[in-house]
C-alpha cells in the first residue's frame, strides 16, 4: 500500500468525532443545560456511528455483502443497546419500548425510503438480490410476529397474560436462538460472487478511497464502540430533562428521537451505498438492522433488564404493535420483487411521517 491510509473525509470525521465526544463529556460533567447536552451527545453518537460505518465499509471488501450487513447492523445497534440499558436503569420504560419499535420503523421506512429515493433519482430503477431480500423480509415478518405475541396475549386476556415476564423471557431466548440459526444464510455470499470477486466487491473497490489495513479498521471499531458506551450514558442522562424542556412525550422521544440517534450508522451508510448504486450492500445493511433489533436487541434488553430496577417485557402499547405490523407488511410487499424506485421510497417515508405524527401526543 502506498500513499495515505486515511482520506481527507476520514480525517475530518475522526477529528470532529473526537471533538464531539469531548464536548459531550464537558456538557455532561459541567452540568450544562439539558437540551444542549442532549443535542451534543446525540451528535457525538452519530459521528461515532459514521466512524464505525467507515470501518465496516473497509471490511466489506473482504467479507462480501452478507457478512458486511450482519457486521454493520450488529455494530450499528450497539449504541441502541447502550442507550436502552442506561434508560432502563433510569426507569424510562416507555422510552425503551418505543425505541425498540422505533428502531424497526426508522430503518424499514425512513432509511430504506431515503435509500430508494436517493438511488432512484441518481440511477433510476435499482435491482438487488431478490432471494436475499425475500429471505430477510420473511424472517423479519416472522420475528416481528414472535416479538409481539406477548402483547397479543395481554390484549385478549389469554391465560398467559398474567405471566408476561416469564413469557417475555421465553420469547427472548427463542428469538436469540433463531438469530444464531440465521447467521449461516446471512453470511453466505450470493451465487454471483463465485468464482472471483462479487460484483458488489468490484463496485466497492471502484468507489473506495484509501484501503485501510485490517488492524486499523478493527482499532477504529473497538475505539468507537467503547466511546459509544460512554456517550450513550451521557445521552440518557440528558434525555429525561430534555424531554421535559422540549415538551414531547416519552413515546415520541423513544419512537423518533432515540431510534434515529441510535440508528445513525444505517442512516448514513445505507443511503450512501444506494447513491453509489451498490443496491445489494444497501439492502443488506438496512434490512439486517431491524431484523437484529427483533432477534437480538429487544431480547437482549429483556435479559439485561433483570439486572436493573426496571423490568422490560415484550408487552407493547397496542398502537406500537399496529404500527410495526403495518410497516413490516408494507416493506415486504415493496422489496419482494427485487427492484426499487424513488416513488416507492417516497411512500415509505410518508408512512413513517404519518406514524411519527400519530405518536406526537403520546
Amino acid at each position: 500500500m502506498s500513499g495515505r491510509i486515511l482520506s481527507k473525509s476520514d480525517l475530518v470525521v475522526l477529528a470532529v468525532g473526537v471533538l464531539a465526544v469531548a464536548a459531550a463529556g464537558v456538557m455532561h460533567y459541567g452540568k450544562m443545560p439539558a437540551v444542549l447536552a442532549f443535542v451534543v451527545a446525540g451528535a457525538a453518537v452519530a459521528l461515532l456511528a459514521s466512524l464505525v460505518g467507515r470501518s465496516v465499509e473497509q471490511l466489506g471488501d473482504r467479507f462480501g455483502p452478507g457478512a458486511t450487513g450482519v457486521l454493520q447492523s450488529a455494530l450499528g445497534n450497539l449504541p441502541e443497546l447502550f442507550i436502552g440499558f442506561f434508560a432502563l436503569r433510569a426507569g424510562l420504560l416507555a422510552v425503551v419500548q418505543a425505541a425498540i419499535i422505533g428502531s424497526i420503523l426508522s430503518n424499514i421506512l425512513l432509511v430504506l425510503g431515503l435509500a430508494f429515493v436517493v438511488g432512484g433519482l441518481k440511477h433510476g430503477r435499482q435491482r438487488f438480490d431478490s432471494d436475499r431480500a425475500r429471505t430477510s423480509t420473511v424472517l423479519m415478518v416472522l420475528a416481528t410476529a414472535a416479538l409481539v405475541m406477548p402483547s397479543l396475549a395481554q390484549y385478549v386476556h389469554a391465560p398467559a397474560a398474567p405471566h408476561e415476564k416469564a413469557l417475555s423471557l421465553v420469547v427472548s431466548a427463542v428469538l436469540l436462538g433463531v438469530f444464531l440459526l440465521s447467521l449461516p444464510s446471512a453470511l453466505k455470499r450470493s451465487a454471483s460472487a463465485e468464482p472471483g470477486k462479487a460484483p458488489d466487491e468490484k463496485r466497492a473497490e471502484e468507489h473506495a478511497g484509501p484501503r485501510w489495513p485490517l488492524w486499523l479498521a478493527l482499532t477504529m471499531l473497538t475505539g468507537a464502540s467503547v466511546a459509544a458506551a460512554l456517550v450513550s450514558d451521557w445521552f440518557v442522562s440528558a434525555l429525561e430533562p430534555a424531554i421535559t424542556s422540549l415538551g414531547v412525550s416519552q413515546a415520541f422521544a423513544g419512537l423518533v428521537i432515540v431510534a434515529i440517534a441510535g440508528n445513525a450508522i444505517e442512516n448514513v451508510i445505507g443511503i450512501q451505498l444506494a447513491y453509489r448504486n451498490q443496491a445489494d450492500f444497501a439492502m443488506s445493511v438496512i434490512i439486517q438492522s431491524p431484523l437484529q433489533v427483533a432477534l437480538v436487541l429487544a431480547p437482549a434488553l429483556v435479559l439485561l433488564s433483570l439486572f436493573t430496577a426496571t423490568t422490560l417485557t415484550l408487552v407493547f402499547a397496542p398502537l406500537l404493535v399496529m404500527a410495526v405490523a403495518i410497516a413490516v407488511l408494507a416493506t415486504t410487499f415493496i422489496v419482494f420483487d427485487g427492484e426499487s424506485t424513488w416513488l416507492e421510497g417516497v411512500t415509505l417515508i410518508a408512512l413513517y411521517a404519518i406514524i411519527a405524527t400519530t405518536f406526537w401526543w403520546g
